[in-house]
């Protein structure tokens, strides 16, 4: 493919931008009349095809100064595209791609998925399988380095191991059960029961209803053989039970890994900090005074180009496969974030950029 960019790239595009603090509904207006980006050395020009929604981005527009968001900013961090610029990079116009915008990076440059065209260096691009499509590769980069630096970078999981997934229905859980079952473990997850299949489908060895009985309690009833190496908390669990009582469902030498805690922004009050505060006592808690063997740590997910390339790899082989819940047409991003906001979505919230594809 050429390295020189397309001809007759246009000067102006449509996207969507978030121009103040609040939720979408209140944040987000569509312009049709934003500036294509130009490049600096090393960063690659893409035009999108289909973007991803993840929590982190309603949340950050939701709870994120304006002074810090550097706002007006266009959404969003996960996309597949075609490269229209490769702008003397490894990468050659035509090439399709799976982008990376991480949080920082967004804030910097003001750069987002949820536009026709974006830039970003091309050490956060990878090439996109051939054999699996826009709208179901579009969401791997976040949910995908999320899970797999929690497991591998943090967890060090090896082939073997028992490793227990707290909320395998939702877009980190499940990239983490594909990831663990890919690297030998026995996976056991929870969902609510009418996401059971989903979970068993995607190689969950066994599998818990949370509606039924809070986890822990169930976990005590039925130690699980062998006791967990891991446990990864994929909800962002504020309640510390499930890691209070873990000294009876996993090993000594655990780990349990939170993609939190970050409330949900729909409770609050006192009994939000009070399970913070709760959690916090139960972290700090030596193991001498009955405290929990496991130590508690947090996932931030960082950017990585070889995890992204390890993933890619995954996908292509059909070892991990990215479930879509719903796709939704450009101007309709509003809807997108509706239903993402419910906390329901199986799989992930697509929107397709590009009418054509």
């Amino acid at each position: 493919m050429s390295t020189d960019p397309i001809p007759n790239l246009p000067k102006t595009q449509r996207a969507w931008r978030a121009v103040k603090r609040g939720k979408p509904s209140e944040s987000l207006a569509f312009q049709t009349d934003v500036a294509v980006p130009s490049l600096s050395p090393g960063e690659v020009l893409v035009k999108v095809h289909a973007a991803a929604l993840n929590p982190v981005g309603w949340k950050i527009m939701s709870t994120t100064p304006d002074i810090i968001a550097r706002r007006p900013i266009t959404p969003e961090h996960d996309f597949a595209g075609v490269v229209v610029n490769a702008n003397g990079t490894e990468f050659s116009v035509g090439d399709e791609v799976i982008g990376f915008i991480p949080v920082q990076m967004q804030f910097k440059t003001g750069q987002g998925a949820l536009t026709e065209y974006t830039k970003l260096p091309a050490t956060h691009l990878v090439l996109k399988p051939s054999n699996v499509s826009a709208i179901e590769a579009c969401g791997l980069p976040v949910a995908g380095e999320t899970a797999f630096q929690a497991l591998v970078d943090i967890g060090k999981l090896q082939a073997g191991q028992s490793v227990f997934v707290n909320g395998g229905s939702s877009a980190v859980g499940m990239n983490a059960i594909y990831i663990a079952k890919a690297l030998g473990a026995k996976v056991v997850t929870s969902a609510s029961s009418r996401n059971e299949d989903f979970c068993r489908d995607a190689g969950a060895d066994e599998f818990l209803d949370y509606t039924k009985k809070p986890l822990h309690e169930q976990l005590l009833e039925n130690p699980p053989s062998p006791k967990f190496d891991i446990i990864f908390d994929a909800v962002a669990l504020v309640d510390p039970a499930l890691y209070k009582y873990s000294n009876a469902y996993m090993t000594p030498k655990g780990v349990f890994i939170s993609t939190g805690p970050w409330p949900d922004l729909k409770w609050g009050g006192s009994t939000g900090v009070s399970n913070l505060l709760s959690l916090g006592y139960e972290i700090l808690r030596p193991p001498f005074l009955c405290g929990v063997n496991a130590k508690w740590t947090m996932v931030s997910v960082t950017h990585k180009q070889q995890n992204l390339a390890k993933l890619r790899d995954l996908m292509a082989e059909g070892k991990l496969k990215l479930a879509v819940d719903s796709v939704y047409g450009f101007e309709d991003a509003l809807s997108a974030y509706d239903r993402i906001m419910t906390s329901r979505a199986t799989g992930k919230v697509v929107v397709k950029v590009d009418g054509g594809l």
